[in-house]
């Protein structure tokens, strides 16, 4: 490898663990706007095993907004990202895969400045981008949840 082909492929890594960021963010802070921003125009998710559903980026953020709302405050953990560049049969380099697992953490409210946790999941993401003029975009999440657990509106701290 060249430098210059090492470095693109580094800026591509560094971009595509920015756009899962993005994602996490965008959803924790519930801003729908950036998250279908985060789409290409054709770009699809599934939540299917969360209890979600599956569809273009609009549709999945509305859904998101309605269900989201129940847990207004809440985060993504993303952990053991895995980037696959050039994952389909004749990529010229536009594509990409990232893997990466997740706990979330969910609370309805916290009131007093208490934390309580009422729902913690985890599982597996599996995100698909593409280059486009505007940079990585997703053409696809898939978001596998493996377990889930209610935890009875336990209190878990102060929140400053």
């Amino acid at each position: 490898m060249t430098q210059r082909v090492e470095f693109a492929t580094v800026r591509d890594r560094m971009d595509l663990d920015g756009l899962v960021t993005d994602y996490a963010a965008a959803v924790d802070d519930g801003d729908w706007a950036a998250y279908r921003r985060l789409f290409a125009p054709d770009g699809r998710a599934d939540y299917r095993t969360a209890g979600g559903v599956e569809g273009d980026a609009q549709a999945v953020a509305g859904w998101l907004a309605e269900r989201c709302a129940e847990f207004p405050v809440r985060q993504h953990l993303f952990v053991n990202r895995r980037v696959l560049l050039g994952t389909w049969e004749r990529d010229t380099g536009d594509t990409a895969e990232v893997r990466t697992d997740y706990v979330s953490p969910a609370s309805r409210s916290g009131g007093d400045g208490a934390a309580v946790l009422d729902l913690l999941s985890g599982g597996r993401c599996v995100f698909t981008a593409l280059r486009t003029p505007d940079g990585w975009r997703l053409s696809r999440v898939v978001v596998r949840e493996k377990w889930r657990r209610p935890t009875g509106g336990r209190p878990v701290g102060v929140i400053d």
